[in-house]
């Protein structure tokens, strides 16, 4: 039988204007109760890149970076049964409350997916015709095996939605 997992709260303010969405925390980031802690995950290095800042491996100042620049985390999945990381392992999901998050944070403009599952949920979830543009990018994670700077070249498009 596999085990229960459940996402972090929503890392967002009032501030946050582009809300940017996983599936569900990996093995390594329930580890250290971190978003997108794998090493090999790309996620913080493309984010510094992007937003021109010095990459640190201090958590709390990663965060405090994404704040700044007014990007909110969090996961299109509440809790789901998963063997290992793997998104295909993913079973039994109860989603979160996208919608009234976003009720709740209404400077949020666009809604970014962190790779294919978290795009397909939340369009079962909101549906295509949302009020804020969905956009799907690729997944940072190691085992998308896209070169980083191609990566790093789809994920620019959050910058159009940062003042």
């Amino acid at each position: 039988m596999q085990n229960r997992i459940s996402s972090f709260p929503p890392l967002i303010d009032i501030q946050s204007e582009i809300l940017i969405l996983g599936s569900v925390p990996g093995v390594k980031s329930l580890e250290k109760q971190q978003y997108y802690a794998h090493p090999q995950n790309k996620f913080w290095k493309i984010i510094f890149e992007l937003l021109n800042e010095e990459f640190t491996e201090d958590y709390s100042q990663r965060i405090a970076t994404i704040k700044k620049h007014h990007i909110a985390l969090w996961d299109v999945i509440d809790s789901c049964e998963r063997k290992g990381s793997l998104d295909s392992e993913i079973r039994n999901e109860e989603a979160n409350q996208i919608e009234e998050l976003l009720e709740e944070y209404p400077n949020v403009r666009a809604i970014f997916c962190n790779g294919g599952k978290s795009y397909k949920n939340l369009l079962k979830l909101l549906g295509k015709e949302y009020k804020l543009p969905i956009f799907l990018l690729p997944s940072t994670s190691p085992l998308h095996t896209i070169s980083f700077e191609k990566k790093r070249e789809e994920w620019k498009r959050i910058l159009e939605f940062l003042v």
